[in-house]
């Protein structure tokens, strides 16, 4: 597979495709989008060793990377739109190494849980992710627990996060939350997605976009390009349910406030995938006194803990966790610092 190929699979369908393919399905998709939300609870929550089971019987398959002795702090991981458990492959010996256990699980609709490929619905996806929480606290009673999200999975816990009751987290770690709603995309995409989604909502479009590079790690890439867990092909009503999500999760932002646990927001100068005008967006709706730290890297990609420049990151993330308001060792939250004063000005 060229490497083009490899490293753009993971990009949103752009309107222009929609158009070739979806036109030429009309007479053959149905005209409703799809959502498949939890069913009705049949028992309590349950975590296994390979799964967590949700309260409708729903089982999302789940990896742990553990380390050798007992846990000085647990993470809770959410993959990204089209992604899966796998994510953390690359990052987890190291934060292994640092003594924590990783846990990290597909979320509903993609990888191996049930309904691939189709939209869960991000009041479910932010029910599941709570509920994973309090499982994995109750395994882990006594070490702080840390909740990360990537791209989508940022999304998901900025709405877990801002709700009355949010999960029983120590703080929160957003890699390039997916935040690019309606407020600031095109109005001529908004346009074709809501119509494409009431037209052929059904259709599968490749979910690769020349020239969007989601990370510089090329090894990274081609690991997800085999893995039979990534989606290659992204319904219509899919990727309107993530601009829903997007457009819910930059509402949640003004909700957060001095009793959210500490923050720690990842975004980096090469993100491709979610463009600069959006994570502003996002900053300008959190609350003075939100007790968010912004880390700005100039090398990083959309994917900052798969990228070459990762150790970094990686250092910078385990030093916010054992002291959240000390500075970070790169110096990146005074160029994320520098860099949402330009937003407030």
């Amino acid at each position: 597979m060229p490497g083009s190929r490899i490293a753009t699979w993971r990009a949103m369908p752009t309107a222009l495709s929609w158009s070739r393919r979806a036109f030429l399905a009309l007479p053959l998709a149905a005209c409703t989008p799809q959502i498949i939300p939890a069913g009705p609870p049949l028992a309590d929550p349950a975590l296994g060793e390979e799964a967590l089971v949700m309260a409708d019987g729903a089982r999302l398959p789940m990896r742990a990377w553990l380390p050798e002795g007992a846990p000085r702090a647990v993470l809770l991981c959410l993959h990204g739109f089209n992604d899966s458990r796998n994510f953390m492959t690359e990052p987890a010996p190291a934060l292994n190494k640092a003594g924590l256990a990783v846990y990290a699980y597909d979320q509903r609709g993609f990888g191996g849980a049930p309904n691939r490929g189709v939209w869960p619905g991000a009041e479910t996806l932010a029910d599941d992710a709570a509920a994973a929480a309090r499982l994995l606290k109750a395994r882990h009673p006594d070490v702080p627990l840390f909740l990360l999200g990537e791209s989508m999975g940022g999304a998901v816990l900025l709405l877990a996060a801002a709700r009355p009751a949010p999960p029983p987290a120590s703080g929160y770690v957003l890699l390039a939350p997916a935040v690019w709603g309606r407020a600031t995309m095109p109005g001529i995409m908004v346009g074709l997605l809501d119509f494409f989604s009431h037209t052929v909502p059904r259709v599968a479009v490749s979910s690769g976009v020349p020239g969007i590079t989601p990370t510089d790690n090329m090894t990274a890439l081609r690991r997800m390009a085999r893995d039979p867990l990534t989606i290659r092909e992204t319904r219509v009503d899919a990727t309107k349910g993530l601009v829903d999500l997007m457009d819910d999760a930059l509402a949640a932002a003004p909700r957060l406030g001095p009793a959210t646990p500490p923050v720690l927001l990842v975004y980096g100068a090469r993100d491709q995938l979610v463009p600069p005008v959006a994570t502003r967006a996002l900053l300008e709706r959190l609350p003075p006194d939100a007790p968010v730290r912004i880390a700005y890297y100039s090398a990083i990609h959309h994917m900052p803990l798969r990228d070459l420049q990762a150790a970094t990151v990686i250092g910078d993330m385990l030093a916010w966790m054992e002291r959240p308001i000390a500075p970070l060792p790169s110096g990146a939250d005074g160029v994320g610092l520098a860099w949402a004063r330009q937003v407030a000005g």
